[in-house]
């Protein structure tokens, strides 16, 4: 896993760098300009470039590399210090223009001639780059504010920042290479993205001497009249029982039972009582879901008390792993959340920004403003694990926090966290506990939606696309 910082934590490991193993901000300084140019002539073998400098250590880093380049063959280096007007600069032709105005310290909005600057900055044609961050987005949030860079390529110093992944910061930061100046971080309660690698012990090679039993059974529990096609998608990731579980069954409204029948028949379709395609909760019905080793519930059931009723049963009485989506989480946040504290299950809740809005009560832009903080407090207080979905997902538990980056614009398409629900609930069925199998899912399923995305386009790719590529993802992962 690679490790991420908030800015704070940042702030902190650079002062104990500087106080603590002795060693000065201006040879940090040195060593950070140093790894911008060489990432510069890795990739550019001359040319005209432009370093635009503010005032702080972020500018610093840039006069460093611009000093060194102007030593190296091939680089015209000229040098734009804010501080000393010179704007005009802006208004000649370059081959690369290097943004060194702002840090990651940055904790206002960019407004005025600042402002002005990073919009010329992101209407010239050349190739961008940022140092640490694009000037102007937010290191913890990862949000605009006000304007800012849009770069091709973000050279990270030292270690990965939240603001590079969360919200805009996709968008804003192009390429991402982190370089390691010699900064020691001491503290242990950071943030950790999932790499290839980390998806090793989830996908080992079987053993040929082995039988369904032994890889567990996992259960789909959802649907009605109005969103049917959701306990499917749930289903469909768990058919030919992609992510691994032994045994798959899909608990769907006993009306609809015709509709769903043979629909994916690796699956064991069962049914619960119902009214006009809506269920109607009888514990008689959900005896056998207890025989699970990982439930997913809520895709497609709808916002009802019965639904609420449902859920909180299992919350109360089932002890496997259990996976809460969609309509499960919005009937827990119109009747209820309380129903989560002291659940006798290893629970995940999957919601989006807006699901997770409801369940919480914050606005949408709280949320957005700190996701990981949002979600931690949830935790603490309601004792579940939060895979919160995002272009960036963010998952935090009693193992901590995890960001999860796979996945393509492709993705945001209705059904696609229904996928996930299935996926997440096969893993866990063959023993993992409810976080980490929502940390491997996630990644399965953002890679998975990469592929499809690749093979087809993002705006043609479906859920069930996603769905169809799990094995290719599942291949990298066991070839890597």
């Amino acid at each position: 896993m690679q490790r991420i910082l908030s800015v704070a934590q940042m702030r902190a490991a650079d002062r104990y760098t500087i106080e603590n193993l002795g060693i000065p901000e201006r040879t940090l300084m040195e060593r950070a300009g140093e790894a911008v140019a060489e990432e510069i002539q890795k990739r550019f073998k001359g040319g005209r470039i432009l370093f635009v400098c503010g005032k702080g250590n972020n500018g610093g880093d840039g006069l460093v590399a611009a000093r060194l380049l102007k030593k190296a063959h091939g680089f015209s280096v000229f040098v734009l210090k804010l501080a000393a007007g010179e704007i005009e600069k802006l208004d000649l032709d370059y081959d690369v223009v290097v943004d060194c105005i702002f840090g990651t310290g940055l904790c206002r909005e960019v407004t005025g001639e600042m402002k002005r600057v990073i919009e010329k900055i992101n209407a010239k044609k050349c190739f961008k780059l940022s140092v640490d961050i694009p000037s102007g987005l937010n290191g913890d949030s990862g949000l605009v504010m006000g304007a800012a860079v849009k770069a091709d390529m973000t050279v990270s110093v030292q270690e990965f920042k939240a603001g590079h992944f969360l919200n805009d910061g996709k968008d804003y930061c192009g390429k991402i290479v982190n370089k390691d100046i010699g900064i020691a971080v001491f503290e242990e309660d950071f943030a950790c993205r999932l790499e290839p690698a980390d998806m090793k012990r989830f996908f080992p090679k079987r053993l040929e001497n082995t039988h369904k039993g032994s890889y567990g059974r996992a259960a789909i529990v959802g649907g009605s009249k109005d969103y049917f096609g959701s306990a499917l998608l749930s289903a469909t990731a768990l058919s030919a029982l992609r992510t691994g579980a032994g045994y798959g069954e899909l608990y769907v409204p006993e009306s609809l039972f015709s509709l769903y029948a043979g629909k994916v028949p690796e699956i064991i379709t069962r049914t619960f009582s119902d009214e006009k395609g809506a269920i109607c909760f009888c514990e008689r019905d959900f005896e056998s879901v207890l025989q699970a080793n990982a439930v997913a519930v809520g895709m497609g059931m709808g916002c009802g008390e019965q639904t609420y009723r449902a859920v909180s049963w299992l919350l109360k009485h089932y002890r496997g792993a259990l996976v809460v989506d969609a309509d499960g989480l919005n009937s827990l946040a119109t009747y209820g959340v309380n129903a989560l504290k002291n659940a006798a299950a290893d629970v995940v809740l999957t919601p989006h920004v807006k699901e997770f809005s409801r369940l919480t009560g914050k606005g949408t832009a709280q949320i957005l403003a700190d996701p990981v903080g949002t979600a931690k407090e949830f935790y603490e207080t309601y004792g579940v694990n939060v895979l919160l979905k995002s272009a960036t997902s963010v998952l935090v538990g009693k193992s901590g926090v995890i960001f999860n980056t796979t996945g393509s614009s492709g993705m945001a398409k209705g059904g696609s966290g229904d996928v996930l629900s299935g996926a997440i609930a096969g893993i866990a069925a063959r023993g993992f506990s409810a976080f980490d199998a929502a940390s491997a899912g996630a990644y399965l399923c953002g890679r998975a939606g990469e592929l499809a995305a690749a093979k087809f386009n993002e705006y043609a790719a479906t859920p069930s696309d996603t769905a169809a590529h799990l094995y290719a993802a599942e291949n990298e992962i066991a070839e890597g």
